[in-house]
């Protein structure tokens, strides 16, 4: 018998969420397809646009384990917080042999259908990230056609007190952290200054 993992959220403990709503449905569906329960996982009070959800981590956790066979939710959005989630979490199940099951959306990876509906999300989740990719680069060209700098503004460096740090046989890495900067930063500065503190003072 295949064992599935059930998954439940509710974001809040108020206006009578109760996940037991969701999970009287899975079970249900368990049964009847007779599927063992290997456990339930449940995230009560927490968002779901949240990156950590202490449930979803320990689900997440035993799949890669491999200790069940499918996962079983009722919604895309009572699982997954975007589209991108969702299909970063499909392809780990697919390449870990694990199914993925969505009442509500009718979606089941271990059937024909279900698969193809995973492409369409995979396709769909694809576009949204080349069309972000592609604004992003209009966006560059057009504020460097308007003379705009483009990137992080210069950090500025106190080159005394580099080669004063440097004077007191510091590394390079050590001199950097010190003065908040990288350490190719601090090389350039060296390099500007082969004389040292002294090329610094007034003639």
């Amino acid at each position: 018998m295949s064992k599935v993992a059930l998954y439940a959220r509710v974001s809040t403990k108020n206006n009578g969420q109760d996940p037991e709503t969701q999970l009287l449905a899975l079970r249900d569906y368990a049964k009847a397809r007779k599927l063992e329960v290997f456990a339930e996982y449940v995230d009560i009070g927490i968002s779901g646009a949240k990156d950590s959800r202490p449930a979803l981590n320990q689900l997440m956790a035993d799949a890669r384990k491999r200790r069940f066979d499918a996962v079983l939710v009722a919604r895309f959005d009572r699982f997954a917080r975007s589209t991108r989630h969702l299909v970063l979490a499909l392809e780990e199940f697919n390449a870990l042999g694990v199914d993925f099951i969505s009442l509500s959306e009718s979606v089941d990876t271990s059937t024909p259908m279900g698969k193809m509906v995973y492409v369409v999300i995979a396709a769909v989740a694809e576009l949204e990230r080349s069309l972000i990719r592609e604004r992003v680069v209009m966006g560059l060209q057009r504020a460097k056609a308007q003379g705009k700098a483009i990137g992080r503004p210069p950090t500025a460096v106190d080159e005394q007190q580099v080669l004063s740090l440097r004077n007191q046989g510091l590394s390079l890495r050590a001199i950097g952290k010190q003065v908040g900067v990288s350490r190719t930063k601090v090389q350039k500065v060296l390099s500007r200054n082969p004389r040292g503190i002294d090329s610094l003072e007034p003639a």
